[in-house]
């Protein structure tokens, strides 16, 4: 029997329909199959960056920890909630967990 994946170890990727556009003040996405747009703000525009890089969460939680000087309990809760927004909207990649 195979043992499944630590979810902390998924690689959480970013749709291939989004695209990101960047400015100073966070940034936008575009789902160009749906005619979807979001705004982000600065940390969630990083976050994405990172999973176009396709990031495990843990990875996501160190970086965003160190760049943002958090720490990584703070930014857990708050990361957790962007993706689970990011699932629902359907823009990280369907093999996402």
């Amino acid at each position: 029997m195979r043992k499944s994946s630590s979810p902390a170890r998924i690689m959480l990727s970013i749709s291939k329909s989004v695209r990101l556009t960047k400015s100073q003040d966070g940034g936008i996405l575009l789902d160009v199959d749906r005619g979807a747009i979001f705004s982000l703000n600065v940390v969630g525009t990083r976050i994405v960056e990172l999973l176009q890089q396709q990031q495990s969460r843990s990875s996501l939680l160190r970086q965003v920890s160190c760049e943002f000087g958090v720490s990584e309990a703070a930014a857990a809760a708050d990361l957790d909630e962007f993706l689970s927004t990011l699932r629902k909207q359907e823009l990280l990649d369907a093999g996402a967990a």
